[in-house]
């Protein structure tokens, strides 16, 4: 099945992905009990999410403050260019630094806004002069984030 299909889920479907999104390393085991399902069962759901492509990773989630990338960035983009050409040469360039960690293609004033994560100030100026180097851009604004209200990877997912 193709990622962009739709497949049904049901209700027991869901609740394992809200398990799995709060923790993707409950066991086999305890997800079955916490479901109301037996394992076998249970392991061919997860298998099947996993390869229709509903569950696309189990990834660990890191601090980025115990890791030393304390500063948060969301830098807008603008472009006066649109042909295909640049946006591969932008896109492969700006997602292949690794200090962007989500980048959009945007709708309104904005061409393209991206979430930096770096040390500090200095550290972003560096990664600011590698981004420019990647096309030719417009317009770059950088806003720094002041505090985090809320952070989640979880996806609302009605039970």
């Amino acid at each position: 099945m193709r990622r962009s299909e739709m497949i049904d889920l049901d209700s027991i479907d869901r609740r394992l992905l809200a398990i799995l999104q709060e923790d993707a390393t409950v066991s086999i085991a305890e997800l079955a009990e916490r479901v109301g399902l037996s394992q076998t069962p249970c392991w061919k759901r997860l298998k099947r999410l996993q390869d229709t492509g509903v569950i696309t990773a189990r990834v660990a989630l890191l601090d980025r403050e115990a890791l030393d990338l304390p500063l948060t960035v969301f830098v807008a983009v603008k472009t006066g260019r649109h042909d295909e050409d640049w946006l591969e040469t932008f896109a492969r360039g700006a997602a292949g630094l690794p200090e962007v960690v989500e980048f959009y293609r945007m709708a309104g004033e904005v061409d393209y806004l991206l979430k930096v994560v770096v040390k500090d100030i200095a550290a972003y100026d560096r990664f600011y002069k590698r981004l420019i180097a990647t096309a030719p851009l417009t317009d770059v604004s950088s806003s720094f984030a002041m505090e985090q209200i809320k952070f989640t990877t979880a996806l609302p997912i009605p039970v």
